[in-house]
């Protein structure tokens, strides 16, 4: 998921052109009260938000920009099945049946976007397919074995197919292996978030942009400051993402050294046509590689190809991003050397060490949702409903991910970015090899 920083690209990107924003809401003024207050107008606080009003709660959101300008509003729009972490840190720390409750509510997560699309019509060129594709032999052995274990222990099928059975799925020459799944799939993300706090709106919900909180004062009853009001509530969520600790208002400070902005960007081509892109990938999947830092893409509506992955771990926009990534676009598909790109746009995905969802709670009553880890788009849904839960006194599907231990990120506050620098150089390195 990405998030705009004044580091970071500042162009408009291509989901901003393609959909129809309603007015600007007035931000906060004055002190109000409401039973639950939620932090951050992107998927996860929509979803929470939708949930609690759904369940008699009354809800203000928070919004310290406009509704999903930041990481819900542009990220590369696939909903996938899973956990960035895969099911290990589960298994290893919950043991089998946690992690097969995790990988059921992951499965789950996908049923849940499907029904918020249908319920309140929210129209989102929403795609299913997926592909997961490797482009070494290395890479397609560590693919093959990873989906065996998924099939065995949690059922999970996909079509496997190895050389020129890959062509099937993707017109190619760069991978050797692919797997498909049609559970998984991609949508228009800023379209599939106004959807959801136009929905939220209709149950009442009250939301405020441009109304960052400067603090929160905790205790039995939370109060949530911005520069023109107060938010009273009996219960709070957080969900800001790389927003929340160092990153932004210092509302969480604890949380930050569990989570690490990670700069990634997407190039969005000229229209291809119709005709062109049936015949790249057939299917209209997804796609996404195996390696550690990843290259993912698809077509759009009208015809583009969103093409991301390019990523820096300084917070530092890499020089010449267009001609870089449009380079990578072209070793992927031969096809589309040369042709235009019309956007480019980049931000911050939040990662957590382990790269496992982390969810808890500050004291008793201030819940927080964070480190999906490029996995958002789906799993955002459930984690709403799982605090939704939480508020209401059902706690159990959410204490499956609040039992997570994670890891500080090493190096401290000045250090930590370039520890992860060298980390990261070093997993390119094995990538090139």
């Amino acid at each position: 998921m990405l998030l705009d920083s004044d580091t970071q690209l500042n162009q408009k990107s291509y989901y901003e052109a393609s959909a129809q924003r309603e007015p600007l809401s007035e931000p906060l003024r004055g002190d109000i009260m409401a039973d639950v207050l939620v932090v951050g107008a992107g998927f996860a606080g929509l979803s929470a938000a939708i949930e609690l009003a759904q369940r008699g709660y009354s809800v203000v959101v928070l919004e310290a920009d406009r509704i999903c300008s930041g990481a819900s509003g542009r990220n590369g729009g696939q909903a996938i099945v899973g956990y960035a972490s895969g099911q290990q840190p589960f298994e290893v720390q919950l043991g089998r049946a946690g992690a097969r409750l995790a990988w059921d509510l992951s499965m789950q997560s996908m049923e849940l976007l499907d029904q918020r699309i249908a319920e309140f019509q929210i129209d989102c060129d929403h795609v299913a397919g997926y592909l997961y594709v490797a482009d070494s032999q290395r890479k397609a052995r560590a693919l093959e074995q990873e989906l065996q274990v998924l099939e065995r222990d949690y059922g999970f099928q996909v079509d496997f197919a190895r050389g020129q059975a890959v062509q099937r799925h993707i017109q190619s020459p760069r991978y050797c292996a692919s797997a498909f799944e049609r559970r998984s799939g991609h949508l228009h993300p800023l379209k599939f978030g106004l959807g959801l706090a136009r929905a939220a709106r209709s149950l009442g919900v009250q939301i405020f942009e441009r109304s960052a909180v400067l603090d929160i004062q905790r205790g039995l009853k939370l109060c949530a400051k911005t520069s023109g009001g107060s938010v009273g509530a009996q219960w709070g969520v957080l969900a800001g993402n790389c927003t929340l600790g160092e990153y932004g208002p210092r509302v969480a400070p604890e949380l930050a050294p569990r989570i690490m902005p990670v700069g990634t960007y997407i190039i969005a081509t000229e229209r291809l046509g119709v005709e062109l892109c049936e015949r790249l990938i057939p299917g209209n999947a997804a796609v996404c590689d195996n390696n550690f830092v990843l290259d993912y893409f698809r077509f759009s509506a009208d015809s583009r190809l969103l093409f991301g992955g390019r990523v820096s771990y300084s917070t530092r926009t890499p020089a010449n991003l267009s001609e870089r990534m449009a380079k990578r676009m072209a070793q992927v598909f031969p096809q589309l050397k040369g042709v235009a790109v019309d956007y480019v746009w980049g931000g911050f995905v939040d990662i957590s060490m382990n790269r496992a969802p982390d969810f808890g709670r500050l004291g008793g009553n201030l819940f927080y949702l964070q480190g999906f880890s490029g996995h958002g788009v789906a799993l955002t849904g459930m984690a709403g409903k799982l605090v939704a839960e939480a508020v209401a006194g059902q706690a159990e599907r959410f204490d499956v991910f609040a039992k997570l231990q994670h890891r500080h990120f090493p190096g401290g506050a000045l250090l930590r970015t370039p520890s992860l620098v060298l980390g990261m150089a070093y997993h390119q390195l094995k990538d090139l090899l």
